[in-house]
């Protein structure tokens, strides 16, 4: 076939709930048992597979005249490897492109919206119906391209893990973390349900709920119109990023001074963890993604030294 180019475009894909639900109760109709079971309506998740899995084939189509087309389930993103001027389309939720933009390096990204009536998309500019023109414009250098910092935490054993949204730094069992934290010349011993690191385009997620939660406690307890100062809409682009301590306990051996900041590349974010086992840092809420956060590990959080790069 004739194609366009030969450069690679990787069509990023997940499962459905549908896919999820019959892997897990080995047949659609014990799925459909299960489901009915509970009084849900089982008929709104053969609709959504079957219009992911159209989108799915309408996307290849669309695509595989214009170059090699590479089609890539979500849980591989994270072990493959994308050459360097690969065209990565996502087909999917938000999440599905913010988990996949920080596996990348340089190269653009397409978010395309499978079902706009289900879903709003704020990183899917794009529906199937788009994908020729847009994919044309990228080869041709004619789109606009819109940068995403990330968050980057570093282990001292070497380790690395990125985040598009938000790390989380702490137990993954619902008991205390514990550690000790220091940004510049501050530093003390915590105890809490971990720490929330959030970038630009994550803070209207995990961190707006955690400032909105603690304005209203404020206002409960003074019964005063107070609120928790904090900037609304931060530009995907910013060189900082925010940390927030959730449910910090004061007692002889833990503080409670440095719960909420602000972390720039000239003063990072150390945490030292002092938890025997179960700890972990995850990011954008793939907790089964993760780096074991046991005793003696060192995390150094900082703005990544890469960027995301999304094609609007």
């Amino acid at each position: 076939m004739d194609r366009l180019t030969e450069n690679k475009i990787v069509l990023i894909k997940r499962k459905t709930r549908l896919e999820d639900l019959i892997a897990r109760y080995n047949t659609i109709e014990q799925a459909k048992f299960y489901i009915e079971h509970l009084g849900s309506d089982f008929s709104d998740y053969i609709s959504e597979d079957e219009r992911y899995k159209k989108a799915i084939s309408e996307a290849y189509s669309e695509l595989e005249p214009l170059g090699r087309v590479q089609v890539v389930d979500r849980e591989f993103v994270p072990n493959f490897i994308f050459g360097d001027s690969d065209i990565v389309v996502v087909v999917g939720q938000d999440g599905l492109v913010a988990n996949t933009l920080k596996y990348l390096s340089n190269q653009l990204l397409i978010g395309v919206n499978p079902d706009p009536a289900r879903w709003d998309g704020v990183l899917l500019p794009f529906e199937v119906a788009d994908l020729k023109l847009v994919v044309q414009d990228v080869f041709k250098m004619r789109r606009q391209i819109k940068e995403v910092s990330m968050a980057k935490a570093v282990l001292n054993d070497s380790q690395v893990i990125y985040a598009v949204n938000d790390l989380f730094i702490g137990q993954r069992t619902h008991v205390s973390s514990r550690y000790h934290i220091q940004l510049g010349e501050r530093h003390e011993h915590q105890s809490s349900s971990g720490v929330i690191v959030s970038t630009g385009l994550g803070s209207t997620g995990w961190l707006k709920s955690i400032l909105a939660g603690a304005s209203s406690i404020i206002n409960e307890i003074s019964d005063k119109k107070i609120k928790v100062q904090q900037e609304r809409n931060l530009g995907w682009d910013i060189d900082y990023l925010y940390f927030s301590v959730r449910e910090p306990f004061p007692s002889k051996n833990s503080k409670t001074d440095i719960v909420f900041g602000k972390i720039t590349k000239g003063c990072p974010l150390k945490i030292l963890s002092q938890m025997p086992e179960n700890g972990v840092i995850f990011s954008d809420g793939i907790e089964c993604d993760y780096l074991q956060f046991n005793s003696g590990i060192e995390a150094t959080i900082s703005v990544a030294e890469k960027k995301g790069h999304l094609v609007i």
